[in-house]
C-alpha cells in the first residue's frame, strides 16, 4: 500500500543503489577490547553480499562460514562497511588476503565472537540525482518533518526478493503446500511472510493516522469498522502516528515492553522519543496487543509455529546531514537509523509515499 503524506507534495528524484551513490556503515554496539581469542575486522566491500564476502575469506583462510561472526547482512548494491570476527590464530594468514571488491580497513582483538544483532545501528550516505530547485525545497521541507516525527519502520523491499513475492512461498511452506529441504532458505522465506504480515498491519495503522488528518474520530472509526467511541481523544495526539488503547509500547531505542494505559501521557512520551509503539511479528510466544489496537492487529495475525517478536512500528532518524550541489543537481544526504531498519523507508517518505 502507498499513501501520500498530508504534509507533502509528491516529490521526484533519481536514486541508484550502487557503490558510487550509496554507502552503509555499521555502528558497533560497544568498543572492542583489544585483547582476546577473536579478531574483529572492519571490512569495506562492494558488489558482494555479506555471504559472498564471507565465502571469499573462507576460501583464503580454510575456515567454515559458520565460524565467522557478523552483526548483520549488508546490501550487495552499495559500498558497505561492516565488522566480522574470526579466530585470532588466523591473523598471520590473513595478512596475505587480497580481493578486488574487499578491503580490510583495520583489525583488532576482542574477547567474543560477533553475534547477529550486535550493533547499535547503521549510518547511511546517499546521493540523490536530478534534484532541481523545486525538488530541493521539497526535500528540505520533508527532512524537517522526518527530523521531527521520524518514519514508519516497514521491512524493506529487499526482504521480499527481486519480484517482491518471497512471502508467497513462505506462506505455502507454513501451510504445508510447498516442500523445501534447505533449512536456511526455508527460514528466510517463512520470515518473509512474517514480515509481509507486519507491513500489512503497519499500512493499516498508517491509513488510520492519515484518515484522522481529514476526518473526525467518529467518521474514521466508521470507515475502519470500529466502534463509534473507539478513537475518542486520539486525533488530538501531537504525533502524526496515532496511538490506540491497548497498544504495546517499548522504551526507545530499546527497553521494556508495556501496555499503553493513559494515551494522553503515552502520546506525549512518544513525541519526546522516550517510547515508541510496536507491531506484532506473528509467531509463538509473541505478546499481543489488546483493546482497540488488537482489533486492527488481529486482521494480520495467524497461527505460525515460528518464534515471533514485537518490532518498533515507528523509528527516529538521527544525525541528518545534507549538501546540495546545484550545478550537478545532486542532493547528498546522510543519516543514522537503529539496527534492523531500512533506508528505503526514509526515501519513501521523502518521495511523499507510504
Amino acid at each position: 500500500m502507498k499513501y501520500i503524506y498530508p504534509m507533502a507534495v509528491k516529490n521526484s528524484f533519481v536514486f541508484n543503489a550502487s557503490p558510487r551513490d550509496f554507502t552503509v556503515e555499521e555502528i558497533p554496539l560497544y568498543p572492542f577490547t583489544g585483547e582476546g581469542e577473536h579478531l574483529v575486522l572492519k571490512v569495506r566491500k562492494k558488489e558482494l553480499t555479506t555471504w559472498e564476502m564471507l565465502d571469499a575469506f573462507s576460501k583464503h583462510l580454510g575456515l567454515r562460514r559458520r565460524d565467522f561472526g557478523y552483526a548483520g547482512l549488508k546490501d550487495k548494491h552499495a559500498m558497505t562497511i561492516q565488522y566480522i570476527s574470526l579466530p585470532a590464530k588466523l591473523e598471520e594468514k590473513l595478512q596475505s588476503f587480497s580481493h578486488e571488491k574487499i578491503k580490510i580497513l583495520s583489525w583488532e582483538r576482542h574477547n567474543n565472537k560477533i553475534r547477529v544483532g550486535h550493533l547499535k545501528g547503521n549510518r547511511f550516505h546517499m546521493r540523490l540525482k536530478k534534484v532541481l530547485g523545486v525538488q530541493k525545497d521539497k526535500l528540505d521541507s520533508m527532512l524537517k518533518w522526518v527530523e521531527k516525527y521520524g518514519v514508519p519502520n516497514y521491512f524493506g523491499h529487499q526482504r521480499f526478493g527481486t519480484n517482491g513475492n518471497n512471502w508467497e512461498e513462505g506462506k505455502r511452506l507454513l501451510e504445508g503446500t510447498l516442500k523445501m529441504r534447505d533449512k536456511k532458505t526455508r527460514e528466510f522465506l517463512m520470515g518473509s511472510y512474517q514480515s509481509y504480515l507486519f507491513n500489512q498491519w503497519l499500512a493499516k495503522r498508517m491509513e488510520l493516522s492519515l484518515l484522522l488528518e481529514k476526518f473526525t474520530e467518529e467518521e474514521t472509526a466508521s470507515l475502519l469498522s470500529l466502534e463509534k467511541e473507539a478513537l475518542k481523544g486520539v486525533k488530538a495526539q501531537p504525533h502524526f502516528f496515532k496511538l490506540l488503547e491497548g497498544d504495546l509500547m517499548m522504551h526507545y531505542p530499546y527497553g521494556r515492553l508495556f501496555e499503553a494505559e493513559d494515551l494522553r501521557v503515552e502520546a506525549q512520551r512518544f513525541m519526546e522519543r522516550d517510547i515508541a509503539p510496536t507491531g506484532c511479528i506473528v509467531g509463538k510466544k509473541t505478546k499481543r496487543a489488546s483493546g482497540v489496537a488488537r482489533e486492527l492487529e488481529s486482521e494480520f495475525d495467524e497461527e505460525i509455529k515460528l518464534f515471533g517478536a514485537r518490532r518498533y512500528a515507528w523509528i527516529y532518524v538521527s544525525e541528518i546531514k545534507r549538501n546540495y550541489i546545484e550545478e550537478r543537481a545532486h542532493y547528498e544526504l546522510s543519516f543514522t537509523l537503529p539496527k534492523g531498519s531500512y533506508a528505503t523507508n526514509v526515501l519513501d517518505v521523502l518521495r511523499g509515499e507510504r
